[in-house]
């Protein structure tokens, strides 16, 4: 099971692995509050890929291609996502106020799709 979850909301018993996937660290959120079990900075977008998308939903399609060519190139950090999720299940957890399209969103589909 994988689930995608903004950093901001409250932890659940259900989130199992609470996995961070935002090159940055959220404003505002401890590290005890945020209660991660992971932060995998290797699988965020780049910066370049990041500011140019600028979370604008026209260009979703074309993030999420660039944003998956990205991941290929990260083997042991989607190999571990592949196990957190096979074990205990996985929370992708992001920072952007868009719930629809984030990087959490395409990683889980990237994930999903394989």
């Amino acid at each position: 099971m994988i689930r995608t979850k903004r950093i901001y909301e409250p932890a659940d018993d259900d989130d199992g692995f609470r996995v961070l996937i935002d090159r940055m660290w959220p404003r505002g959120v401890s590290k005890a509050d945020g209660r991660i079990d992971e932060w995998l900075q290797e699988v965020a977008p780049s910066a370049s890929l990041r500011k140019w998308f600028k979370h604008d939903p026209a260009k979703w399609v074309q993030f999420k291609q660039r944003y998956w060519t990205e991941l290929a190139d990260q083997a042991e950090a989607i190999a571990l996502l592949d196990e957190m999720r096979r074990t205990k299940g996985v929370t992708l957890l992001y920072a952007a106020r868009d719930e629809e399209h984030n990087n959490a969103v395409a990683l889980r589909e990237y994930l999903e799709r394989r």
